[in-house]
């Protein structure tokens, strides 16, 4: 029998049929079974945790079937309570499935620590002052003390006691400035 003899055959058609049925079968069969397993149609709803203690997050995820997933701690935001909750992903809100993980992204105990520029004495003002505005510190008081250079900076004080170049303080503190007069 020839390949074009057999493929205008009874046989041939039948077999095509038939193969034909067992992948729209196993089609069905597939889809049902993806149906089931994959729980098609069954959400659960993501609370909205910002501003709530880790405790309270975990009992909320627990109640909704849904796991919890702490990221690092992002910047210190003082309009949030420490170690609560400041950004959640997916967002509250969102359908989402049973056990789903929902990341967390935490506020820390405080404002980072920052050291001061060790070459911060000796510039002006002029440069001192973005230096020190762009690593978070505030410009406090600026003192004057007899010196030839004219405004450049001779000492730093912090709540009223002297700092040297180099030391750690909490981003957004006042730093108070001892400026040459140029006398």
């Amino acid at each position: 029998m020839s390949f074009l003899s057999f493929i205008k055959s009874k046989v041939f058609f039948i077999q095509l049929a038939l193969a034909i049925v067992a992948v729209i079968v196993l089609c069905f069969l597939m889809l049902q079974y993806l149906n089931i397993t994959t729980n098609h149609g069954n959400f659960e709803v993501v609370p909205d945790l910002k501003g709530k203690s880790i405790e309270v997050a975990k009992i909320e995820l627990e109640q909704n079937n849904l796991v919890m997933q702490i990221q690092d701690s992002a910047n210190y935001n003082p309009n949030y309570p420490r170690f609560s909750v400041i950004e959640q992903e997916p967002l509250a809100g969102s359908n989402v499935k049973e056990n789903r993980k929902i990341y967390l992204t935490l506020n820390p105990s405080g404002y980072p620590k920052i050291k001061i520029p060790k070459n911060i004495i000796g510039l002006t003002y002029r440069q001192a002052k973005p230096t020190l505005l762009q690593l978070g510190f505030k410009i406090g008081k600026i003192t004057y003390v007899n010196y030839i250079a004219k405004d450049e900076v001779r000492g730093l004080y912090h709540k009223g006691k002297a700092i040297k170049p180099g030391k750690a303080l909490a981003k957004t503190e006042t730093i108070d400035l001892v400026l040459g007069n140029g006398k």
